[in-house]
């Protein structure tokens, strides 16, 4: 038996606005799209990330609330400027420390990620 983690999804109420968020503004890779469902990153590689139309209560109050999820970014100086132009929610600005550099913006739901960048 073998047991591995295909996704993580994160529920948000609209899904265009969202598709603007991820795929225009934070530039994930998009691997696949329904009317209900966004997956980012290719499964080939890993765990997705699942953007899903939160359509029942139980999905409805899992919106807007710290994911747990951190990106790892290179040239996050450059990534947060562009999502700082394009308007999006800083709940924490990027600051650098001894292992590296992190953010925590905010999706327009207010669902949070962290972005993080690591010395190599």
């Amino acid at each position: 038996m073998s047991v591995t983690m295909k996704n993580v999804v994160v529920f948000v109420t609209d899904l265009a606005r969202a598709k603007t968020f991820y795929v225009d503004q934070l530039g994930l890779p998009l691997a696949g799209e329904t009317q209900m469902l966004m997956e980012f990153f290719p499964a080939a590689k890993g765990t997705t990330l699942g953007i899903a139309l939160a359509l029942q209560d139980a999905a409805k109050a899992l919106v807007g609330r710290h994911t747990g999820v951190t990106l790892q970014v290179t040239g996050i100086d450059a990534l947060c400027q562009r999502l700082s132009d394009g308007g999006v929610t800083f709940i924490e600005p990027l600051e650098a420390s001894p292992w590296g550099k992190m953010a925590v913006v905010a999706d327009p739901d207010g669902n949070q990620y962290a972005l993080v960048e690591m010395p190599q």
